[in-house]
């Protein structure tokens, strides 16, 4: 596959500033997907929070993209409330995994997978929370990100044409697809699919109801 470059990141970053994705039918979002299968981890590894596998009754599993402004306002409105009353007490198990839907959410996973371990999260929610800034200018407002994550100029471009690394990122992605994904974001919760923006009180039903 191509690897990523300036050029693209910013050519894609035109597009982003009205960009939403549309949640799947109803009717297809009913239906509860095979969860030993999803709970499988993808070739790079799942990123989790929370219980350890097979500590808790239930398990989450979040499809985003790091360009969903729907993903970036569950971010702002829902997971503080989800991760203080569920994940930080060890609850539930929560998994994230990427579901980009352009070059520049691509190589935002890219950078938040190559920096150490316990900065993923953060920089998810660096990108979630600064989107509306960086995606006006794609390229070097990831760059900025990096150096705040302790990447060089050179690390970073090194991210960028990391294949590997692009191409794993990208079968989380296909694997999303073979589970119906359509939009972002999309939760499992326990293999039930909750698509598009969502409330912290609807999540907080399913959840209890599975406790």
């Amino acid at each position: 596959m191509n690897t990523l470059s300036r050029r693209s990141i910013l050519r894609a970053g035109a597009a982003l500033a009205g960009l939403a994705v549309a949640p799947a039918l109803a009717e297809e979002a009913a239906k509860p997907v095979d969860l030993a299968e999803l709970l499988k981890p993808p070739a790079l590894g799942d990123m989790a929070l929370g219980a350890e596998e097979g500590a808790t009754k239930v398990t989450i599993v979040e499809y985003a993209s790091a360009t969903c402004p729907h993903c970036a306002a569950f971010h702002k409105d829902v997971w503080p409330k989800l991760k203080a009353e569920y994940i930080d007490n060890n609850r539930i198990r929560f998994i994230f995994r990427e579901f980009p839907l352009n070059d520049p959410a691509l190589a935002a996973f890219m950078i938040a997978r190559a920096a150490p371990k316990e900065s993923y999260f953060p920089l998810i929610g660096v990108f979630f929370d600064t989107l509306q800034r960086w995606a006006q200018d794609p390229a070097n407002g990831l760059l900025n990100i990096a150096r705040q994550a302790g990447f060089t100029q050179e690390k970073f471009d090194a991210t960028l044409k990391d294949e590997k690394l692009a191409r794993g990122i990208m079968d989380i992605r296909d694997g999303g697809v073979k589970f119906g994904v359509k939009g972002t974001p999309t939760f499992f919760i326990n293999g039930k699919p909750l698509e598009g923006e969502t409330t912290f009180d609807a999540m907080k039903a399913e959840i209890d109801k599975q406790l």
